[in-house]
């Protein structure tokens, strides 16, 4: 089992397990996503012998079975956002794809995701937790930034986190944006940092027309892991982009769950955070 392969969607994340399975003295055999994985996978790839890239298109699960089968993949790992509208609408499936899709009782991610997980799984490819290797990313419970949460923000936490839980619940999306216990926000098929986008626009808006004044203009960004989280996929992440997205929002605190959230790029992220005065706060699930 020195062979491992990564399925690659986009952003950071494939190439931080690139690095993280690597470290651990695995060869990565890497199925990247022409629609979704940045083109540097080929870079990485020249770079070191240790690591084989190829391309397929989203919907060619036939081709990644049989890639994975030639490279001799036993265990895979799916690893960086695909987006949930190039999923169902850009999909282009062969027939083993669109035999699935058939099959599904929902269209959501977690059961397409799931159902791929299990035909994977009767090839004899095992998928395995996205967060395999990268466990120190995990955050940790308690207060990560060096402001903490106001009262206001905790009561927005509080409030926020029963919601996201439900709306997670249901697969439509696993963040809430908050203004005085106030839901500004869903997420849905966009993704976190839209969403939070959305929020403040929202706010400005009402600020100019004067409809704010019963509201806190700052916000409070929630994001949870599902009730059922498979960590096999859709795992909650947050990064740099995450804070820049509060700034532009205007949103003061970010409440994560602690060991179910993945955060990328730690130092800078806290640096920004505090030097924005944003409060981060790692909950545990009671």
């Amino acid at each position: 089992m020195n062979t491992l392969g990564l399925i690659a969607g986009n952003g950071r994340f494939p190439f931080l397990l690139l690095d993280a399975a690597r470290a651990h003295g695995l060869e990565v055999v890497v199925a990247a996503i022409k629609e979704e994985t940045d083109p540097e996978m080929d870079a990485r790839a020249a770079a070191d012998s240790g690591v084989r890239v190829y391309w397929l298109s989203l919907g060619e699960l036939s081709k990644l079975i049989e890639t994975f089968q030639k490279e001799n993949v036993t265990r895979a790992v799916m690893a960086g956002q695909v987006k949930h509208k190039q999923i169902f609408s850009s999909i282009r499936p062969d027939w083993r794809l669109a035999k699935l899709l058939l099959s599904l009782r929902t269209r959501n991610t977690d059961m397409l995701l799931g159902a791929v997980a299990k035909v994977l799984g009767d090839e004899g490819i095992e998928l395995i937790s996205s967060t395999a290797y990268l466990e120190p990313l995990l955050a940790q419970a308690g207060v990560l930034t060096e402001r903490v949460p106001s009262e206001q923000e905790q009561s927005d936490i509080d409030y926020g986190r029963e919601v996201a839980m439900a709306v997670a619940g249901y697969d439509i999306g696993q963040t809430v944006v908050v203004a005085s216990q106030a839901c500004v926000a869903v997420e849905a098929m966009e993704g976190t940092d839209a969403a939070i986008e959305r929020a403040g626009t929202i706010m400005k808006t009402l600020a100019e027309e004067g409809d704010a004044s019963t509201l806190d203009r700052r916000l409070t960004v929630v994001k949870v892991a599902k009730p059922n989280q498979d960590m096999r996929f859709d795992v909650p992440v947050i990064g740099l982009k995450t804070i820049e997205a509060m700034e532009r929002a205007n949103a003061t605190c970010l409440a994560i769950e602690a060991g179910r959230t993945l955060i990328f790029d730690r130092s800078t992220v806290l640096l920004r955070a505090n030097t924005a005065k944003i409060a981060i706060v790692a909950v545990e699930r009671g």
